[in-house]
């Protein structure tokens, strides 16, 4: 209020100061005489004052005129004015409207538009750093794979743009299943920005696809100096690393560096079942025994494996069946109850001949948890002490429909395999294998083998007197190509 009185009260003292001056001149007398060409002119002050003024404003309209002709000179020899910057600017609004159409397209999913706009603004805009991008990005939305593979090239000429653009290719390589070509872009772009997790997680799959250990332990590091890794997976996942690395040496015939790289392993993650085992018969080899036997009790405490077992094994392989029971004694003392450390003691005495010993070490595993391992060492058991026929084949029959028991089980896809490998083949997940049991299906079976235990079931007594009736022989239990070897062990407690 205050502020708007006081512009109101400025306004009519100017007013009257302009008027009082105006009427300071008509009162002032002379003037100013001018003479051109026989002409002459008389005005008094206030008519000076104001042909003064006009002159004035016809000399700025005439030098804005003059600019005006100039700027229009330079802009058509090129340079840059007024003009120029009037078109640049329309220009890039244009551009810029075409360029948030483009994306608000891309993000739409809306390839072929998206494509039409950035291409529009690449037109209107003189930057390639956004234009080129979109062309590319929007090009592999339409489908359109040469022109974005086009534009990833031109972006590969600035140093700003380099990596999005080896990042484009390398998505398109591994679209087109060019795991060779996508391996080298994703490691020159790990080399231009090494704390990129996305890239290192790129550059260590396919290295371990290609069984490229050494490569893939460096990215390994990192991923671990970027932070992106805690210090005991790294540990874990260098270990693993290592023993395929070891795994890959021993198979080109260097055993020396193999026995080290599988030492190193187990040093890193004594819990790794495949790597314990491995460095246990490295120090064997060695003649380091103790060693050896040290790596399995360690491994086994942490994890009681049928591996391990076979490992503790090969460290006296000449020994008799009696001194391998007393000296695995020293290997499961600290899990006794176990079920791993149960089944291989009862397999041990069934080698040892000592069926008794070997149904007590098994004890009730047949009724609480019935493996096909487990009903076959029963099978072995009861031909060991001889009973009839049928019984054993009743055993082996329960055994051919009975859950497989623990496995090499991948924790992502839970895909089987026979033996651990870094990588699931069938999803292939990276470290995800587990020793544990899968999940079963129930219901009946398409062959209807569960109902072999009834067809094999014992006879009853034959009612002749004279002649004793003949045990039926049971059919033939078909055997699937994952199912252990019953057979073998059955013979071997025979």
């Amino acid at each position: 209020m205050i502020w708007s009185l006081a512009k109101v009260l400025l306004f009519l003292l100017i007013v009257a100061t302009l008027t009082m001056g105006a009427g300071i001149l008509m009162d002032t007398g002379g003037g100013i005489r001018i003479n051109v060409a026989n002409y002459e002119f008389t005005l008094g002050p206030l008519q000076a004052l104001i042909t003064f003024l006009v002159m004035v404003v016809l000399v700025w309209l005439l030098m804005r005129l003059v600019g005006l002709m100039v700027a229009v000179l330079r802009f058509l020899n090129g340079d840059e004015t007024a003009i120029s910057r009037y078109f640049d600017r329309n220009r890039e609004r244009k551009g810029f409207q075409a360029l948030s159409e483009g994306l608000l397209a891309l993000a739409a999913g809306e390839g072929r538009l998206a494509l039409n706009r950035a291409i529009k603004a690449e037109k209107y805009l003189a930057d390639p750093h956004l234009t080129t991008l979109l062309v590319a990005q929007a090009a592999e939305a339409a489908g359109d794979t040469k022109r974005a593979t086009e534009a990833y090239k031109e972006l590969l000429s600035s140093d700003t743009t380099r990596f999005v653009a080896i990042r484009g290719l390398l998505k398109q390589k591994l679209t087109e299943g060019d795991v060779e070509t996508a391996q080298k872009l994703a490691a020159k772009a790990l080399e231009l920005k090494p704390r990129h997790l996305e890239t290192q997680d790129i550059l260590l799959k396919l290295q371990a696809e290609s069984r490229d250990w050494k490569g893939a332990r460096s990215t390994l590091g990192a991923k671990l100096k970027a932070g992106a890794l805690p210090r005991d997976v790294y540990r874990r996942r260098d270990a693993v690393l290592a023993l395929q690395q070891a795994q890959g040496v021993l198979a080109e015939g260097a055993s020396v560096e193999a026995r080290e790289a599988a030492i190193e392993a187990n040093r890193q993650s004594p819990d790794l079942i495949p790597a314990a085992a491995m460095a246990a018969r490295a120090l064997a080899d060695k003649g380091d025994k103790k060693g050896a036997t040290r790596v399995l009790k360690k491994a086994w405490d942490a994890k009681p494996h049928p591996d391990l077992a076979a490992a503790f094994a090969d460290i006296e392989p000449a020994e008799t069946p009696a001194q391998r029971l007393k000296r695995f004694g020293t290997l499961v003392a600290n899990h006794p109850q176990h079920e791993e450390t149960r089944l291989l003691m009862a397999e041990l005495h069934i080698a040892a001949e000592e069926f008794p010993e070997a149904r007590r070490a098994l004890g009730d595993i047949v009724e609480t948890h019935p493996t096909q391992r487990a009903l076959a060492i029963m099978a072995a058991i009861e031909r060991g002490e001889g009973a009839d026929e049928a019984v054993v084949r009743g055993w082996l029959a329960r055994a051919v429909t009975a859950p497989r028991g623990p496995q090499w089980c991948c924790d992502k896809c839970h895909a089987v395999h026979a033996i651990w490998d870094p990588i699931c083949d069938n999803c292939g997940g990276f470290d995800t294998l587990s020793w544990r049991e899968p999940p079963e299906r129930s219901g009946p079976s398409a062959t209807g083998a569960e109902l072999l235990p009834l067809m094999v079931s014992p006879p009853k007594p034959a009612v002749e007197p004279e002649v004793e009736a003949p045990v039926p022989s049971a059919p033939e239990a078909p055997r699937e190509p994952d199912v252990i070897d019953l057979e073998a062990i059955v013979r071997r407690g025979g």
